[in-house]
């Protein structure tokens, strides 16, 4: 499938309409070479430009567009709150975050703040045309840059929320919870963490006694009652 498959049903082909694109960015020389960079391409335009955070709900509202572009660093806050902003609403535009930072801490609260995509300043044309057409079609896109570390960040993630939902549990603990709660069984999971099989058992009888559970059903429908084991 080329790109120009992926803008259904926003694409030239058969008369559509264009893909509609609000950028927000605080530098008018980067937004001026930006927006021409995508009009030079067919089924891309530019409808409305923005500096602030506070600009983006009435550009939003008036242009209409079918995808924000947004930086990450804007004069009146973090671009990442615009998206939080615009993700809590219904019907509201997807966000490519286009911006300096590849910073993990960044990516990961991009992704949770509902960026349905993030690429770093410096990409090629064609690869934000790609990134534009795929966001708007309803996809999802990350750069060469940042794409790899992605489920390492989001398994990072879990870990940090399996410990702040069960405090009395070690780091590794959590691990094997979340593990657990996946259906692993203990050889499994000895193989996934590269320990031994009685290592896996004596956290499981950690993890019990803890959780105040007398079976690995109830351990699971525990972890399961907290979001963890959907990975």
């Amino acid at each position: 499938m080329d790109e120009q498959q992926l803008v259904t049903p926003s694409g030239p082909a058969g008369g559509a309409a264009p893909v509609r694109v609000l950028i927000v960015d605080d530098h008018p020389l980067f937004r001026e070479g930006l927006k021409a960079a995508l009009e030079s391409a067919e089924g891309v335009t530019v409808v409305a430009e923005a500096e602030r955070v506070a600009d983006v709900p009435g550009a939003v509202d008036r242009h209409r567009p079918n995808v924000v572009i947004m930086d990450l660093s804007l004069p009146d806050g973090s671009g990442l709150e615009a998206v939080r902003r615009l993700s809590a609403q219904e019907q509201s535009p997807p966000v490519l975050m286009l911006t300096m930072s590849d910073d993990d801490g960044n990516l990961l609260a991009a992704l949770q703040a509902g960026a349905r995509g993030y690429l770093v300043k410096g990409a090629g044309r064609e690869e934000v045309l790609h990134a534009v057409r795929t966001v708007a079609a309803g996809g999802a896109v990350f750069g060469g840059e940042v794409a790899g570390r992605i489920t390492a960040l989001l398994a990072g993630a879990k870990m940090r929320e399996a410990g702040q939902l069960f405090p009395d549990l070690t780091a590794r603990e959590a691990e094997v919870l979340d593990l657990v709660a996946r259906g692993h069984d203990n050889r499994r999971i000895a193989r996934e963490l590269v320990v031994a099989e009685k290592t896996v058992r004596n956290h499981v009888t950690h993890i019990f006694e803890k959780l105040h559970v007398a079976t690995r059903a109830e351990a699971v429908a525990r972890a399961r009652d907290m979001g963890l084991g959907d990975g």
